[in-house]
């Protein structure tokens, strides 16, 4: 283990003098970005903040007061299984790929890229939120989900710096260039140039975008190219938290408002400083919409090439699935022909992204259940709902189509009349953020969302998360 050089790892780094040099090149590259980009106004501040010091289970989650910047920025990958099998596709059973396949060198590198692309736009989306944080117990987690997502970047520059050479570093370098809502130079996926400016917005970002992390990851965790795989699996360990953060962060916002509902006259939670209903409906349905895009198209010949060459399987392809080949197979689709929707037999193989996707509402169904409950706890007898998979949808059959939030066919014009009663408006936003005032003693928190039930690591919600 090299967990206490420059670049803590378990990855033999010292071992690869030449790894080694590029890595600690780009590390200050990545230490500025982070000061331009990341937490804005925080980074002095000590925060509780859970740190991998080690792939086991005690090690990989110790928590303890840390600056950010000094944050143990490194690369993680889970322990190698011996004898290591492609679990998937053409080369289902062959020893898995231990260098990158020269006939999948440019699909590999897009995979990796188009991952690593999503770790530092999300830093970006959120760097002002602090200054508006409902709790010192959000502001942590906040801070938490910016760190890892940091570290997570860290994971993909080390495998295109490991295994792709100059192309590689040259990708590294432009994972730090770009910028998210950036004009000229945007992230690759739309959902993470989208305004991350206010915490409802937080909480359904990490609750559905992340998400949609989630899937991806697991489905890069099954991957024959075993470096990926090891490195996702790792992932995966610290991505469960941002999504508990997104699933309970949206889950209080909906108590407090269905118990502000109680004490207002007509459920009138504005003149209470709440956030209404209809206003959390319109943010569900606008990250779910986006996130959904970020499968891909229902329909896709990258989908069939990333699984024939073992590089991307199914969500839990080992588990869940007998037949790992599934060159026979066949799945039927919805899509728009003449104006109409109709069913399309694909062949499995091209479906995968809609496989995946389909995994990823049942989750996103769950959630919904859970927060319907805390509705019906408190005595309000409305219900949130998730919009169907067709509405508002810009990649895949479904884009250049309208449809209402039931998934009905409708025009252009139709849609424009019903927008703002479905997506978010310009007053919804700014209502929103006018209730974002930061709250920052300790035990204390904003009105418009409910303290949670638990702390951080047996702590109580009255801890000083962040030194301020």
């Amino acid at each position: 283990m090299e967990l206490y050089e420059r670049i803590p790892n378990n990855v033999n780094l010292s071992q690869d003098k030449r790894l080694q040099r590029a890595l600690e090149k780009w590390l200050p590259s990545y230490l500025d970005w982070w000061r331009e980009m990341g937490p804005e106004g925080f980074q002095d501040k000590d925060v509780y903040l859970r740190t991998a010091v080690d792939v086991d289970a005690e090690g990989w989650a110790n928590f303890d007061f840390v600056k950010m910047p000094d944050y143990r920025w490194g690369i993680f990958l889970k322990p190698a299984e011996a004898d290591a099998r492609v679990g998937f596709g053409d080369n289902f059973g062959m020893p898995a790929y231990q260098e990158v396949p020269g006939e999948f060198r440019n699909s590999l590198r897009r995979i990796i890229v188009t991952q690593g692309d999503t770790e530092p736009a999300s830093v970006e989306q959120q760097r002002e939120l602090g200054k508006t944080c409902p709790s010192l117990y959000d502001l942590r987690n906040l801070f938490q989900v910016n760190v890892e997502e940091g570290r997570h970047l860290w994971a993909m520059v080390y495998l295109l710096h490991g295994y792709f050479g100059r192309d590689g570093r040259d990708e590294a370098d432009a994972l730090l260039e770009r910028r998210s809502g950036n004009p000229d130079k945007p992230r690759i996926l739309e959902a993470f140039n989208q305004p991350c400016d206010d915490w409802l917005n937080f909480f359904c970002f990490t609750m559905f975008t992340d998400r949609d992390g989630k899937y991806q990851l697991a489905a890069l965790a099954e991957s024959g190219f075993e470096p990926l795989a090891r490195t996702c699996q790792f992932m995966l360990t610290e991505e469960a938290h941002h999504l508990f953060v997104g699933e309970t962060g949206v889950g209080r916002v909906v108590k407090r408002t269905a118990q502000l509902m109680k004490e207002s006259l007509n459920n009138d939670v504005r003149a209470l400083g709440g956030i209404p209903l209809d206003i959390m409906q319109k943010y569900i349905n606008f990250w779910f919409s986006y996130s959904l895009d970020l499968f891909g198209g229902e329909i896709s010949s990258n989908s069939a090439d990333f699984f024939a060459a073992g590089l991307k399987g199914r969500y839990k392809e080992r588990d869940q699935y007998k037949d790992h080949i599934a060159a026979e197979g066949s799945f039927m689709l919805t899509v728009v022909e003449d104006g109409k929707l109709v069913p399309r037999e694909v062949p499995l193989r091209n479906a995968l992204n809609e496989v995946l996707r389909g995994e990823y509402v049942k989750d996103c169904e769950r959630a919904m259940t859970r927060w319907n409950k805390y509705l019906r706890e408190e005595g309000a007898d409305a219900q949130l709902y998730l919009p169907s998979t067709r509405f508002h949808r810009h990649v895949g059959e479904f884009a250049g189509h309208h449809f209402d939030v039931q998934g009905n066919l409708t025009g252009k014009e139709a849609f424009e009349q019903s927008e703002s009663q479905w997506l978010p408006t310009i007053e919804d936003r700014e209502y929103v953020r006018s209730l974002m005032h930061p709250v920052t003693e300790p035990g204390q928190i904003a009105n418009w969302i409910a303290p949670p039930t638990t702390g951080i690591k047996g702590k109580p919600f009255e801890f000083e998360y962040v030194r301020l």
